[in-house]
């Protein structure tokens, strides 16, 4: 499912959308860095036409393969954290809880986090989905997904996540996991897509943040205080689901019967 990132070792693999490439054939870089580097610019008049049909048909597959979905949530977190680990039971425990309350378990397809998800929801008897990302350090889909797919460029996946999901959680994590929740917060705060519910879960892990937002965005105006107000923190499984629940009936008695 991994592998050690070094170009033409006998049993790596890379995946480049539904493409697996292996030893020679694998490329350096990704399909992102190609299209965002400018220092490749003289190729952009003979390729990027290529590259818009590309990443429509990123789109196509993407809605096509999850259009039927039930309700779900998406969920973030660490692809880093251990098996066993409190952040990972954590999720293990949340992606059970989503199934049983009805929803599926859409992550990142990766380790850690995502996996300990995917694999709550499947034992479950919930759906668990997949959307992974052609990486440098490639590390593919779990084992957990019920349906997986494989995207070469950041912005059609996370159109997806956003797309089909009804509410995000998210686990302590990195880079990935911020730039994750603060595109749901802008989206939210921007009346870009229906208010959904988030939920940072790991209270001592986000504390800091949520400070740091209160009393130095919220302070000097940048956002403001009600801004806050779209975050639900806890530790607490139960509440998680609670708010996700109420949340969604809340929205769906807004729209009303002809919606």
């Amino acid at each position: 499912m991994t592998n050690d990132g070094a170009p033409g070792r006998d049993g790596e693999e890379r995946r480049r959308g539904p493409v697996t490439l292996r030893r020679e054939a694998i490329q350096s870089g990704t399909a992102d860095q190609r299209l965002l580097d400018s220092r490749l610019r003289a190729d952009w008049k003979t390729r990027d036409a290529w590259r818009a049909l590309r990443i429509l048909s990123e789109f196509v597959e993407g809605f096509d393969s999850l259009s039927d979905l039930p309700p779900a949530v998406s969920v973030f977190g660490s692809a880093r954290a251990k098996p066993g680990s409190p952040d990972c039971q954590m999720a293990e425990s949340l992606g059970g809880a989503l199934a049983r309350a009805g929803y599926a378990v859409i992550t990142g397809g990766g380790p850690g986090v995502m996996e300990a998800a995917n694999k709550g929801a499947t034992e479950a008897g919930g759906l668990s989905v997949g959307l992974g990302i052609e990486l440098p350090f490639e590390q593919g889909l779990n084992d957990w997904c019920d349906i997986g797919i494989d995207f070469r460029y950041f912005f059609a996946r996370k159109t997806m996540f956003v797309k089909y999901a009804q509410a995000f959680v998210v686990l302590p994590g990195g880079f990935g996991t911020m730039d994750e929740l603060f595109e749901a917060l802008t989206l939210v705060q921007t009346g870009k897509v229906t208010r959904f519910p988030v939920v940072l879960m790991g209270s001592a892990y986000w504390q800091g943040l949520i400070d740091w937002m209160r009393d130095r965005m919220g302070a000097e105006g940048k956002i403001n205080p009600t801004d806050l107000d779209l975050l639900c923190v806890t530790d607490d499984v139960d509440e998680a689901i609670r708010h996700i629940v109420d949340s969604d009936t809340t929205l769906l008695e807004g729209l009303g019967p002809e919606q």
